[in-house]
């Protein structure tokens, strides 16, 4: 996938999140890897104070320009996870939110970057996934099936689920309280 198609996934936030809204408190969010900040803006407008953590400079342009065009701000880092680029104070996040990015090096610190009480909302592919479309390629990229939920075995599960999405995307979807 070429970078120029790599994030062009529309500007809806996901079903999950907007599902799910009235469930956060009020507070910081960290969105990783937020692309070109879908679901950043939609909690921006629902009255967060959002970070948003994204490599692609083409990205990040299309989120700011989306975020003035809505007369909203977003406090954007540029970063790489994957080299650890970014490294905020442990209990900074009230909720933490990560769709469709998988990167199993950052669980210890998404518990770690989470205040207590904080929440994760998380949803991503399974290894079902393979079966439904040719995305994403690499096996590792997915989840295997409960790992996101014994991921996050030392957290309030407050719910999780494994399905497909529109007869078309298996995903895990989980919301859990750090206690």
């Amino acid at each position: 996938m070429d970078s120029k198609n790599e994030y062009q996934i529309g500007e809806e936030p996901v079903e999950f999140l907007v599902d799910n809204v009235s469930l956060l408190p009020k507070g910081r969010v960290l969105d990783i890897a937020m692309g070109e900040g879908r679901n950043a803006l939609f909690l921006a407008e629902n009255g967060f104070m959002v970070d948003g953590v994204e490599r692609s400079e083409e990205a990040i342009k299309t989120a700011l320009l989306r975020a003035e065009k809505r007369m909203l701000h977003l406090n954007i880092i540029k970063a790489d996870l994957e080299k650890f680029e970014f490294s905020p104070d442990e209990n900074s996040y009230d909720i933490i939110i990560c769709f469709y990015y998988l990167q199993r090096t950052l669980f210890p610190f998404i518990k770690k970057w989470l205040k207590k009480n904080g929440i994760i909302v998380y949803q991503t592919f399974t290894i079902d996934n393979l079966k439904y479309q040719n995305r994403p390629r690499n096996p590792d990229h997915v989840l295997q099936h409960n790992e996101l939920l014994k991921a996050f075995l030392d957290f309030r599960i407050n719910f999780y689920r494994e399905c497909v999405l529109n007869n078309e995307t298996a995903v895990a979807s989980l919301i859990a309280e750090k206690i």
